[in-house]
């Protein structure tokens, strides 16, 4: 058994950037932030950046954001709480205006810099700088003691990536374990030159390219004078400090083997979820020593009945009448009645119990009750929380469908993602 890295106290903290407007998730973050979508049907993605540090020892966290922050605001406020004698937190802070900066944030970089007069008050010898729309399992600890272990200035976590998928990222090449150029989603024509060692393993899956994962450790007073100094109009990190930072400072890469994912569009986001539905899914839920932390809440059971399921996941609190449930995730507070079938499906659930009273008045009225109703058929599709789908509907996504938006779904790369709280009547058909 490897001997656990441990951090030490006050050593380091963490700034978890929110990322900007999130365009490319639409709908789904049009009333929420970015970190604040729900994963795994009961899960926000702030969870996972957030969790790793806790299983890393790091227990302090900023959390930088700047759109639709309320959900996020209230998920923080009520999940994460420490001892009062503890000097653990995680704070959110908010892009603000100010007298001498009257712009919001302009970039990864230029967001931790308008956050530096809030950082500079906590004690620290390093600064780890992580997204909030990834997914992954990772030991900070470990890449912190490869960091001081190489006298590195900053370090680059680096993931191989394979031909098809090295021009979507920053390439590096390194040499005894220092970062020696370094390259922004390089053409096609170019990458026999960026081949790196990556070791057996990995040549051995076609992953022969070392991608920057967009997670950092500075070491804090270099961090202070790039932003504030050096680079001081430079507004990201992977696009303007990194690629200066190469030939100057010690930049180290840690080489991360396991499963990691960039949710940044709906077709990653997609199919992210329903890999957590495979018998040996690449990223561990039921992992005890990396358990992902969330709110609390006290729901009863799942209840089913009649039901065929496979390969699914059905999240607390949830009351399923379906006939069939496949590959699919089934979020919190979800209702599925009778005769309903859902394949390739992420139903995230809902926020709230209708009451019988409601229920039934909503039925007087000729209006589906919150979740999805009878001999409904369902492939393909997110469906966004507290949303009302009637009887008789049938939601078909794939790759015959053209992209598409208008008030009551999109169509993304053939997903179709039924928008937050609305009603799709009885018989309707996409």
């Amino acid at each position: 058994m490897t001997k656990k890295s441990k951090v030490i106290e006050n050593e380091i903290l963490s700034v978890i950037l929110g990322g900007g407007a999130g365009t490319r998730l639409s709908p789904l973050t049009s009333s929420r932030s970015k970190p604040a979508v729900p994963i795994a049907g009961k899960y926000r993605l702030v969870d996972i950046p957030i969790s790793n540090c806790l299983h890393s020892g790091i227990n302090r966290m900023f959390v930088l954001t700047q759109f639709n922050s309320a959900s996020l605001n209230r998920h923080i406020k009520n999940t994460y709480h420490f001892s009062a004698f503890s000097k653990a937190f995680v704070d959110i802070l908010a892009a603000e205006q100010t007298p001498d900066n009257p712009t919001w944030y302009q970039g990864t970089a230029d967001a931790v810099r308008q956050s530096l007069r809030h950082i500079e008050r906590f004690e620290s010898d390093y600064v780890l700088i992580l997204s909030g729309d990834q997914l992954y399992q990772m030991d900070f600890a470990k890449m912190l003691d490869n960091h001081k272990e190489l006298q590195a200035d900053i370090s680059i976590a680096t993931i191989p990536v394979t031909e098809r998928e090295a021009p979507e990222f920053g390439i590096l090449k390194s040499e005894d374990g220092l970062i020696t150029s370094f390259i922004e989603k390089p053409k096609p024509e170019l990458l026999p030159e960026w081949i790196s060692d990556t070791g057996d393993l990995m040549r051995g899956m076609g992953r022969n390219y070392l991608a920057s994962m967009g997670i950092y450790i500075f070491n804090r007073k270099l961090l202070f004078d790039l932003l504030q100094d050096e680079f001081a109009d430079a507004t990201d990190f992977g696009k303007g400090i990194i690629p200066q930072s190469i030939n100057k400072y010690k930049v180290a890469s840690y080489q991360y083997d396991g499963y990691w994912t960039d949710i940044g569009n709906i077709y990653s986001f997609f199919e992210a979820n329903l890999g957590l539905t495979a018998e040996l899914p690449d990223f561990n839920l039921f992992d005890n020593d990396n358990a992902i932390y969330t709110r609390p809440r006290m729901l009863p059971p799942a209840k089913i009945s009649g039901t065929t399921l496979e390969k699914t996941l059905v999240a607390e609190g949830s009351i399923i009448h379906a006939s069939r449930i496949e590959r699919s995730v089934i979020g919190i507070r979800s209702r599925v009645a009778h005769g309903t079938t859902l394949l390739n499906t992420y139903l995230m659930g809902s926020d709230f119990y209708e009451t019988l009273d409601e229920i039934a008045k909503a039925k007087a009225d000729g209006v589906p009750v919150v979740g999805i109703g009878e001999r409904t058929y369902i492939s393909n599709a997110i469906i966004d929380k507290n949303v009302r789908i009637g009887n008789d509907v049938r939601i078909n996504g794939g790759a015959h469908l053209e992209n598409t938006d208008n008030a009551l779904y999109t169509v993304k790369d053939g997903i179709v993602v039924v928008k937050k709280g609305v009603t799709i009547p009885n018989g309707y058909v996409i």
